[in-house]
């Protein structure tokens, strides 16, 4: 079956770009006549006419055709990256976590300060000094949990205070700062990809999720681990979130079929059972539920194993998009069915098969 073929109907299409709807992101870019121009679905340009466009499953299809990347959307681009105005900053930031910038510092680097603060709003949620501030914090969470002491953990995250860092630490973590060793600080990246941003938490030793940034059940994601692991999740990067985002970006590529980094998945028995046995689905191929639940010894379990493979938190690097139904159709996927055809078209395409 061709990348075209499992596009959607164009009407479904057309309806998601006016919608600006970001669950299509990756599936389909979309041409326009009149302009010479393609866009992503989520692109903010005004909604050209129907009989004006034509839609193609990936941007180099549509540079085939003649068209030029849209300037606003930036097609060309994966999904989550940075902008490349924003780079000099973010390459300071990496290179000194601690530093305490100023608006000036910002335009130094020639980048308006409310353009920055725009983007981390979209992006993070919080502002750029926000997210430096809670950067530094979970830093310092991380030193509390090593043997550093509160001033030495407090001076490390610029407080001002040693009383202003334990009732930041008490508001995020939700314990005073002599328990919070009790606490597991997990940092968060978004990585980008061809499928659109992908949110990652870990620390030094492992990853514990890695999970599509809209998928439905994200926030109780989250708060299984925050229960499960005493978890508090602070925005930054750790030695294995790294890892995984190399990792990310090669299978993307083709380079990689297997994934290295160490993860945790807590879970019940049953969940543990069926996650450690997904892990075994081989590259580029499929089992069905019923195929899943005889490997585990339990054939009758069919609908408890679909359960605790709609409850994976690792999209990809446990590859429940290779779980399809009785009947080979692509079902249940919680990051959408249009990621699972891609993912199963990408590892065929790599081996040479067809998606059938």
């Amino acid at each position: 079956m061709t990348p075209q073929a499992l596009l959607p109907d164009p009407q479904t299409m057309y309806r998601a770009f006016v919608e600006k709807d970001a669950s299509f992101e990756g599936l389909f870019v979309m041409g326009v006549r009149t302009t010479g121009i393609f866009c992503r679905p989520t692109c903010p340009a005004r909604k050209p006419k129907p009989e004006n466009v034509e839609f193609f499953p990936r941007p180099g299809d549509a540079l085939a055709a003649g068209y030029r990347p849209c300037k606003r959307c930036r097609p060309l681009e994966a999904k989550g990256s940075a902008p490349a105005w924003l780079a000099p900053l973010m390459k300071a930031v990496e290179a000194d976590p601690t530093k305490r910038w100023t608006a000036q510092d910002i335009r130094d680097l020639g980048i308006d300060p409310a353009r920055a603060r725009r983007w981390f709003r979209a992006e993070h949620g919080m502002t750029f000094l926000a997210y430096l501030r809670s950067r530094r914090l979970g830093d310092a969470f991380s030193r509390i949990k090593e043997g550093s002491d509160l001033l030495e953990a407090a001076a490390s995250a610029d407080f001002d205070s040693v009383s202003g860092f334990c009732d930041a630490l008490r508001k995020r973590a939700g314990a005073s700062a002599t328990r919070i060793k009790d606490r597991l600080p997990l940092k968060v990246e978004q990585v980008a990809s061809p499928l659109g941003p992908i949110m990652v938490a870990g620390d030094d030793e492992a990853v514990y999720l890695v999970e599509f940034w809209d998928r439905r059940m994200l926030e109780t994601q989250f708060s299984v681990l925050e229960k499960r692991l005493h978890a508090v999740f602070f925005p930054g990067s750790s030695s294995a979130t790294r890892q995984i985002a190399k990792e990310l970006q090669a299978y993307f590529t083709g380079a990689l079929r297997r994934f290295e980094t160490p993860i945790r998945f807590p879970g019940t028995e049953h969940q543990q059972l069926v996650w450690k046995e997904l892990l075994a689905t081989p590259y580029g191929e499929t089992w069905s539920y019923g195929e899943l639940a005889a490997r585990i010894g339990k054939r009758s379990a069919v609908r408890s194993v679909a359960r605790a493979v709609g409850e994976n938190r690792f999209a990809i690097v446990i590859p429940c998009h290779r779980i399809v139904g009785a009947d080979g159709k692509l079902t249940g996927y919680g990051g959408g069915l249009w990621r699972k055809r891609f993912l199963l078209e990408h590892e065929r395409n790599i081996l040479g098969k067809t998606l059938l």
